[in-house]
């Protein structure tokens, strides 16, 4: 009679936790949806976001940071280049502000940064089930068929990622300075990256891999390895090479940015 006293009790306090959780959310939900500016909601967190307009229908650019120091603005860095991404696709573009940067929350996922040498956030299986949720979110707000996602160091590394766990979500990808086996550089089973999930990802997908010939935070080997082993599973994928590109800004350089004009045209 106890032990079934006990595992009721146990039970409901468990429900009652989820409850709370989902009561909680759904508060979160509507106070984003209220907010004035661009905010969206993804996985409890309200994400702040920057849009540059297009015509081209259908179609949707997404653009993901890596690590910053917490709390700095990355919207403001990358409103420009999605200014340009936009124009030079005639595509709406978004770029989005990760959980503790600019004036997005960081209600469950703690900022990149603080994660970056005990446990690379990006490749935690919270990061990519919050990362999925805000693509599938941006992509239903634009009535897009064809996303295109743009990812950076931190932002490469989970968009890879997500476009092996969910195949069917992104249509072209460009990834600039990620890291692509964390298994490389972490013992941590628990962690999750491209190169678990590459025999999912869709061959249909046009991919852009771009490495920096000085860089440093993640050398052309990295990309490189990655690469070759894409190329091997028979996915479409580009190699492109920044001969004096450093780490930062590697998305933004003009070799990056031409072969993501060419990725989108075809």
């Amino acid at each position: 009679m106890c032990k079934k006293l006990f595992v009721t009790v146990g039970l409901c306090s468990i429900l009652g936790g989820q409850f709370l959780f989902a009561a909680d959310d759904a508060k979160i939900q509507e106070a984003c949806e209220a907010k004035k500016g661009n905010f969206i909601y993804a996985d409890g967190e309200c994400i702040e976001f920057y849009k540059a307009d297009g015509d081209k229908e259908g179609a949707l650019n997404i653009i993901v940071h890596g690590n910053w120091p917490e709390g700095t603005n990355t919207l403001g860095r990358y409103a420009p280049f999605a200014d340009s991404i936009a124009m030079a696709t005639d595509t709406i573009t978004v770029a989005v502000a990760l959980p503790g940067y600019s004036k997005s929350s960081s209600n469950k996922l703690k900022s990149l940064i603080k994660g970056a040498k005990d446990k690379p956030l990006a490749a935690t299986k919270e990061y990519i089930k919050f990362l999925e949720e805000l693509v599938v979110a941006l992509k239903n707000k634009y009535d897009a068929t064809t996303v295109t996602y743009i990812g950076h160091s931190a932002g490469a590394m989970m968009g890879a990622t997500l476009s092996g766990k969910n195949p069917d979500l992104i249509q072209n990808i460009a990834l600039a300075g990620g890291r692509y086996n964390v298994h490389e550089i972490s013992k941590d089973k628990t962690l999750i990256s491209a190169t678990d999930v590459i025999n999912n990802m869709n061959k249909d997908m046009k991919m852009v891999l771009t490495y920096g010939g000085k860089d440093t935070i993640s050398p052309a080997k990295v990309t490189t390895d990655f690469y070759n082993l894409a190329k091997s599973k028979g996915l479409k994928v580009k190699l492109v090479e920044v001969k004096n590109g450093e780490h930062v800004d590697l998305d933004m350089s003009d070799e990056s940015v031409k072969a993501i004009v060419n990725m989108t045209e075809k």
